[in-house]
């Protein structure tokens, strides 16, 4: 198991520590707690689609750096690079547009049913 995968893991076990009290509380605690969710659940719908956006950007980049090298390289293969390419682009962009999809959902399933004051 690599390093960044027992940090991560450690990390999320930790998470689910501080979560746990959430469920032993009475009602009215419960209902402070959900409009507390209900925050939390903002805050995670805005990482989902920045740490999504900011990976595809890089992503993109780093595809048409290569096609460029690629194409540089070998001009006689260039539509050939030039198709995968544009099929690459699509499916990563595909992959922020579901990205914001699910950040739609979180935002917005039960948006008046919690005050958040």
């Amino acid at each position: 198991m690599s390093k960044k995968l027992k940090a991560l893991s450690l990390m999320f076990f930790g998470v689910a520590l501080m979560t746990a009290p959430l469920l032993a509380q009475d009602a009215a605690a419960a209902a402070a707690a959900r409009a507390g969710l209900f925050k939390l659940s903002l805050i995670v719908g805005a990482a989902i689609i920045t740490l999504s956006v900011a990976a595809g950007a890089f992503c993109q980049a780093k595809a048409i750096s290569s096609a460029c090298e690629g194409i540089s390289r070998n001009p006689g293969g260039a539509p050939h690079i030039r198709f995968l390419l544009v099929f690459g682009l699509v499916l990563i962009e595909t992959l922020v547009i579901y990205a914001l999809l699910i950040t739609i959902i979180i935002l917005m399933v039960q948006w008046g049913n919690y005050k958040l004051a």
